[in-house]
């Protein structure tokens, strides 16, 4: 049974904790120093460059402009993830590239056109992270058909577009199935405990979107796979930057009964950890590996359903250098293609029980073999 309840953004608790938890994890976890360059956290464990001198390089194999989603890098999770993919093609294929990071939607037109038309450097492929860049970028390709780019979680119908979109709803599929799971359990560990006679679990969207409401529909889809009664909290915060908003709409949840809440809502997203390490419940993160991103709240964080966004970084990258980017084109990257995938966190991981680890590997296998269809729409869970 999955229902939706009203969510009020209460704020309360968050201003306390601001300071030394989610502003930390927002504007002091990464370092930039005066040209831009940024310390990224390779998702190992280990530190990387940022590079963004690298397009002044006459000796890269290409010259990548990246143009990031709105909150920018630093956010541990999305845009992170496509920075580690264009590290990687450095580090393997000797690209060069600079980082872009625009402010708002009407900064991505001003940003796509500045790079299209900049000849020191020439830029061999301009990618393009996030769906909100899909209009500014059908208009900007048009004006440059000449300039290859990529766009990463979007489509873009033009002859000089590679577009790459992911199965979202297959990962996220995953991430309510073990929530659906774990909420009807009796389980204490790390900084959480369940309530299993509650049985409720909850999910916290950045923008409402077509895109972010395909993580809710497999989300959904999954809890109710799981068999288990449980009831779904949702609600959307209207930014992808607003850890405080994060924070308001998961305390919400925690105090509504909910044992576990995944977010699909970027930097956001930091604001729900936050809340379930001081409500003492767990949260299940999105993107990137979010326990090793954000150690701080490892305790809290039972899983991450990581979306490949580097991979297809990568993968531009190179099909640039062997001049066979499939411009005109769109990859979709799903379980299958090992484009999403549900990783279990660094500290709560080990100790989810082997029966649950299970269930959620043969589900896995049923979507990848056909046998079980993920809806992509909210509405259709159920139908």
């Amino acid at each position: 049974m999955t229902d939706t309840r009203g969510i009020t953004h209460s704020r309360r608790r968050f201003a306390a904790a601001l300071g030394t938890g989610v502003a930390g994890a927002v504007a002091g976890c990464l370092g930039t120093d005066s040209s831009g360059t940024a310390s990224i956290d390779d998702g190992s464990g280990g530190t990387t460059d940022g590079g963004d001198d690298a397009a002044v390089s006459a000796d890269a194999s290409a010259t990548v402009g990246m143009v990031y989603a709105l909150g920018g890098l630093d956010d541990r999770s999305f845009n992170d993830a496509a920075n580690r993919g264009i590290q990687r093609a450095r580090l393997d294929r000797d690209v060069a590239f600079t980082n872009e990071e625009p402010s708002s939607i009407a900064d991505f037109q001003t940003t796509q056109a500045a790079l299209s038309a900049s000849e020191r450097p020439d830029y061999d492929l301009i990618c393009c992270i996030g769906f909100l860049q899909a209009d500014a970028l059908s208009t900007v390709a048009g004006e440059y058909p000449d300039q290859q780019y990529a766009l990463v979680d979007s489509v873009v119908d033009r002859d000089n577009v590679a577009s790459y979109v992911f199965r979202e709803h297959e990962g996220s599929f995953q991430a309510g199935h073990l929530a659906g799971l774990v909420t009807a359990r009796d389980l204490s560990v790390g900084a959480g405990s369940t309530r299993p006679d509650e049985r409720t679990v909850g999910f916290v969207g950045g923008v409402d979107s077509s895109l972010v409401r395909k993580f809710e529909a497999g989300y959904r889809a999954g809890v109710g796979h799981a068999a288990t009664e449980a009831s779904v909290l949702s609600t959307y915060v209207g930014a992808f930057d607003d850890p405080e908003a994060g924070y308001a709409a998961a305390a919400e949840m925690y105090e509504a009964g909910a044992d576990v809440v995944y977010h699909a809502a970027g930097g956001s997203g930091l604001g729900v950890f936050q809340a379930a390490q001081e409500y003492g419940r767990y949260a299940i993160g999105v993107d990137s590996d979010q326990s090793r991103s954000n150690p701080r709240y490892a305790d809290a964080i039972l899983a991450s359903m990581v979306k490949r966004v580097g991979t297809a970084v990568y993968d531009a990258a190179e099909r640039t250098i062997e001049d066979a980017l499939r411009t005109g084109s769109t990859t979709a990257l799903g379980l299958a293609e090992d484009g999403v995938a549900l990783v279990y966190g660094t500290t709560l991981g080990p100790v989810i029980p082997d029966d649950v680890r299970a269930a959620i590997a043969a589900s896995g296998e049923r979507i990848v073999d056909g046998d079980l269809s993920v809806p992509s729409k909210p509405e259709a869970v159920g139908q």
